[in-house]
Formats: C-alpha cells, structure tokens, sequence
C-alpha cells in the first residue's frame, strides 16, 4: 500500500515540476511576494508631504518647523501664504498633514501660557494621517520637553517634578513593519501554492480523463486523496523555507522560537489548506473552475486573517467566521515564533482549530469525491 502511495505521490510531483508554467507558477510568485510585500505593504509613513500655514514666525514655530523639515518621515515642508491655499492642498491631496500657527504662538508659549498647533489632516487617508499626525506630535512634545514645557503649554515651576515616560516596544523595538509582514508571508505564500497544487489536482485528472484510471487502479479513494494532499504539504514546507530563508538572511528578523514546532505548524498548516484545495477540485468540473475557486477562498482568507486589519475589530459574525480560516490561526502562530519565542502550549492554541479544519474539509472532499464515482 505504501509503495502505491509513493508512486501516486511521485507522479504528482513530475507532473507538477514537468510542466515549465507549473514551476514558474511555484517559485515566481514566492519571489515576488518576498521582494514586493515587504517594501509594498509598509505599515510606516515616510516620505509624505506637509504643509505649514505659520502666521507666528517667531522663534517658537520656526524652530518647529526645521524639526518638520528634517523628520524622516516628511520629504517635503510645504510653506502656505493664506487660509485659501490650506483647503486648496488638501483638495487636491498634495499634502497629506497641514499644520496651522496661530499669531500668538510664540509668544504665549514664552509666556508660560497654552500656545495651541492646529493640524488639517486628510480623512481619505485616515490611517496615513493618523501616523503622520503622530509624529507631528512626538516632535511638539520634544520641543516643550526641551525648553521646559509641560503638555499644555504651562511653565513648569520649581517645585514641580516632572514625569518622564519611557516607552518600550515588546517584541518589535523599534516598530518595523517589515517585522510583522514578512513572518505573515509564509502564511500567504504557502497558501497559494498549496491550494493551487490541491485544487487543480483531481480536476485535472478529470479533465484529461485519467481520473477513471486511477479509480479502476488498486488505489482507494482515501489513498488517492492523500497522494494528492502530500505533494502540496511537501510543496507549501519548500516554499515556507524560502520564505523564512529570506527573511533572516535578507531582512534581518530575529527568530525567537523552535524550528521543529515551525515546521510542524506548517506541516498541520498544510493539511488545513490541503482539505479546502480537495475540497474545490471535488466540486469542479475543470482546471478553470478549481482556479477560480481558489480565488474566491482567498480573498476572503487573507480578509479575516487578520493580516490587513485586526480579528478584534471587526463584527461579532465575522469574528466567528473567520474560526474556519487557516490563515487566521496560523499568522499568530508564525509571528510568534518569530519574534515572541513561543513554546508548545502557545503553538497548541492555534494548532487544534487547523486540525479541526482539516478534518472537517477532508471528510467533506472524500463524501463528495465518493459521491461523484460510485
């Protein structure tokens, strides 16, 4: 039984690596993702575009300014002659900040009392204008901080003492974006690979006519399933490692945790994402309808992974949804072992839902394959 396994496992892997587009169809996508998303998908804000309506130009808001100026994050300081070129700016979406000093500035902020810094923000790029906004922020607070201010503009006296805070970032010291996205590669990768290779499997099989075949060979159902579901396992592990190749030789990430527990999540991954790829070809006629299909799984599963925006944030319904997505319980897991060291309990937490789907996807790909050829 063995051995008829290996060899349909074997035929699969040279039909697969045979075809040149099936191997580009492998390893570009993976190269690309692994150059694209990580400079593509940045969570930071560099190189925006403010603008600065001063009407103080004391020293004050000048020196502020310079500060704007020399911020990583802003290349370019835009300098506004009236209220009419502020709404013109954001009209147009030339910048995506503007910050407003009123006359005064300067000189209540010498005088100990509240000196006040509008800033215009543009709503159509809230998430960037929050960032930006912040780091307008960060660079007041340090000015106030520096010439012995306290939040709100006031003096402090000599018997006051100041607090300090001192911020410390777990796991990610200094916020790179690269940190989260990269490690979230190898979950999306490997899902399209595996899905792909599952997906497109037995509906090739039935579309060449070879699948009768197969059916009439000593093989059984079950055992045609898994000389299926193991190539794409062994194919999404391939892929994983060039991931995580890349991203410690490449981008420089830490990794934290076990390679044995790495690479048995993304063995059980597999399995999860190999019960829906069997489960598309099992109700597709062909290799274009499996293709779709797997589309239309993952658009959706990247939504609720919790990849673009947080599982928490999002309704009650589809919080419970996205229990029945891989992705969802596999990018904690590979963030984790990353960067957070995790051990086998915290890897069990997510581990027992991929199985579960697993399960449920490959009793449901074998009714429906058994269905369809008795």
């Amino acid at each position: 039984m063995l051995q008829r396994l290996r060899t349909l496992i074997r035929k699969e892997l040279q039909a697969l690596l045979r075809d040149p587009n099936g191997r580009r169809l492998l390893i570009l996508p993976v190269i690309l993702q692994i150059v694209l998303f990580p400079l593509a998908a940045s969570l930071e804000v560099r190189n925006a575009h403010i603008a600065v309506l001063n009407r103080d130009n004391g020293a004050a808001s000048v020196e502020i300014i310079q500060r704007l100026a020399v911020a990583s994050a802003f290349s370019e300081v835009k300098m506004l002659r009236s209220e009419a070129e502020v709404r013109d700016v954001l009209d147009r979406s030339t910048s995506l900040i503007v910050i407003r000093f009123d006359p005064n500035f300067s000189r209540e902020l010498a005088a100990g009392g509240t000196a006040e810094v509008q800033a215009l923000m543009d709503g159509r790029h809230a998430n960037s204008a929050q960032l930006a906004f912040g780091y307008v922020q960060a660079i007041v607070a340090n000015y106030q901080a520096e010439r012995g201010h306290a939040p709100g503009g006031r003096q402090r006296t000599a018997n006051v003492i100041p607090v300090a805070t001192e911020t410390r970032n777990w796991y990610n010291p200094n916020l790179e974006s690269r940190w989260f996205v990269v490690p979230s590669l190898v979950a999306i990768i490997t899902t399209i690979g595996c899905l792909i290779v599952t997906a497109l499997s037995v509906a090739r099989e039935r579309e060449q006519g070879t699948l009768d075949q197969l059916l009439v060979s000593p093989l059984t159902p079950a055992m045609i399933m898994a000389g299926k579901a193991i190539p794409a396992m062994l194919v999404a592990t391939v892929q994983a490692t060039i991931i995580v190749i890349a991203a410690r030789v490449v981008y420089a990430l830490p990794f934290t945790g076990s390679m044995l527990l790495l690479y048995g999540s993304i063995l059980v991954y597999g399995l999860s994402l190999a019960g829906f790829g069997l489960f598309i070809s099992a109700i597709s006629n062909t290799q274009q309808q499996a293709f779709l299909g797997t589309f239309v799984f993952m658009l959706p599963g990247i939504l609720l992974s919790g990849f673009v925006s947080p599982v928490e944030n999002m309704p009650v319904v589809l919080q419970w949804i996205s229990w029945v997505d891989p992705l969802r319980h596999f990018i904690p897991i590979i963030s984790g072992l990353f960067l957070k060291g995790y051990g086998i309990a915290e890897v069990a937490h997510g581990l027992w839902p991929m199985l579960l789907i697993a399960a449920v996807t490959l009793a449901a790909a074998y009714s429906i394959f058994r269905r369809g050829t008795a």
